[in-house]
């Protein structure tokens, strides 16, 4: 055993099965070497550190623009003169702040927002990026300078890390990209090429960092460059794209490239469990077969979607097929993961009229498989390896107040259901990021700092 550090968990899930108690041996840099139930396993003399309450394994937040946490409340009413709102008048809203924020403000909203998430239970987080250029549409100097600051943002808040640069060179499907637009944009392949390279030496030095890739969405690129960016993913470069999240999309895409966003992936890219399709929304039930089939994981952001008025995701179809999927913020309206859970499953309901739409079979427990599954499909959309709390793998982990009264006293069977469908963020009790704690009595670490520079960051934009 490399083990340096014990602790000694009342009760923890490992992403397959509760072990109490759960004695756990921390490398000297906070990797677990070993999970056991018999304390004769621990070395003679060894004084572990008690842990109260439930550890699970920290949520993995797969989707998120961190620039649009400053704009979160700010897009909920209607213009003046105007008689309806949609995606498509918010995505105006949204291009007004991201021709406002500079590197600076950039990098104290996303500390913000990364400790934040930190708070609520998330412990890395899948960044997709595509806010590359100055405000007048210039590369920076340095090509990764928006990268740079998301990373520092990672480093003080002490979350980890996947960056995905995304490539955006049109406007619409086989048209050019608009002015408001420009802070997005590559110029061609080659200059992605660059800006992926920048972003990749950003992560340099940052623990667990891992570096994606990815197209904007259909309407971003060209057929062929699609196709190139997606032949470049890999297990350990994971690979992202928009698709299929409003229905103008979906005629466009018909219109224009002969099918739906979904079926033409299908039928152009080679999906596999490295792939993230975001949203994927509105999707025919061979769409939902297909995809679930491939193995490539559904990216799923209900409280956005629910706040675009997106549509509801094929969810039970999706799961009976097989479908890996997992969770993320998006838009950050939401940041709690279980209300992320609770809504995915809620939505389903009421659209279906009936209840537990997760459960396949008797005997199954909603809130165990949507813990599980997005845990599960979380994985290879951050491009991370394992299964949740287990040797190798960093001690990323959450700490629950079980003595919060709709917890106390459950039968292990029907704790995370309860924590799913009764739970809120005011049960964490703790957060720790490779053994170290970063979240403590329900405060990140250093938030008085962090949150005093984003009052300073976001006041200049609170004008709307």
């Amino acid at each position: 055993m490399s083990a340096v550090q014990w602790l000694k968990c009342e009760a923890l899930w490992d992403g397959r099965a509760w072990i109490e108690p759960a004695f756990v041996g921390l490398d000297a840099d906070g990797i677990i070497d070993t999970i056991t139930a018999d304390a004769a396993d621990l070395p003679p003399g060894s004084a572990p550190k008690h842990i109260t309450g439930w550890i699970l394994p920290g949520f993995i937040n797969a989707h998120s623009h961190a620039f649009q946490y400053a704009m979160a409340g700010l897009a909920e009413h209607l213009a003046p003169g105007a008689a309806d709102d949609d995606f498509w008048s918010w995505r105006e809203t949204m291009y007004g702040l991201a021709l406002r924020i500079s590197p600076d403000e950039l990098e104290a909203v996303a500390c913000m927002l990364y400790s934040e998430m930190l708070r609520r239970g998330y412990t890395r987080v899948v960044e997709f990026h595509y806010l590359h250029n100055d405000a007048d549409g210039r590369p920076y100097d340095n090509r990764g300078e928006m990268a740079q600051r998301l990373a520092a943002a990672a480093q003080q808040s002490g979350i980890a890390l996947t960056l995905a640069p995304m490539y955006y060179r049109n406007g619409d499907f086989d048209a050019p990209s608009q002015p408001r637009q420009r802070r997005f944009i590559s110029s061609s392949l080659d200059d992605y090429d660059k800006l992926l390279d920048a972003s990749a030496a950003a992560l340099n030095g940052l623990p667990d960092a891992v570096a994606a890739l990815g197209v904007h969405s259909l309407r971003a690129a060209a057929r062929a460059e699609v196709k190139e960016v997606f032949s470049r993913g890999a297990a350990e470069r994971p690979v992202h794209i928009h698709v299929a999240e409003q229905v103008r999309e979906i005629d466009r895409c018909s219109e224009i490239w002969g099918a739906r966003p979904v079926e033409w992936l299908l039928n152009n890219v080679e999906l596999k469990s490295h792939c993230s399709l975001v949203h994927a929304t509105h999707m025919t039930a061979a769409e939902t077969r297909r995809l679930a089939q491939s193995g490539a994981v559904a990216v799923l952001c209900p409280s956005t979607e629910g706040n675009l008025g997106d549509g509801f995701f094929n969810l039970r179809e999706y799961a009976a097929a097989g479908g890996a999927w997992a969770i993320g913020s998006d838009s950050h309206v939401g940041l709690s993961p279980l209300e992320e859970l609770r809504w995915l499953d809620y939505g389903r309901r009421m659209s279906d009229r009936r209840r537990n739409v997760l459960c396949l079979k008797g005997g199954d427990d909603s809130g165990e498989r949507a813990v599980r599954a997005a845990l599960a499909g979380g994985m290879p959309a951050a491009g991370t390896v394992g299964g949740g709390l287990e040797p190798g793998m960093p001690f990323d982990a959450v700490q629950i107040d079980d003595s919060a009264p709709v917890l106390y006293g459950l039968p292990a069977a029907r704790r995370l259901s309860a924590l799913v469908y009764a739970g809120d963020s005011g049960m964490l009790k703790a957060v720790f990021r490779r053994g170290g704690t970063v979240v403590e009595n329900g405060k990140h670490v250093d938030g008085e700092r962090i949150r005093t520079r984003f009052h300073r960051a976001v006041a200049p934009m609170r004008d709307w």
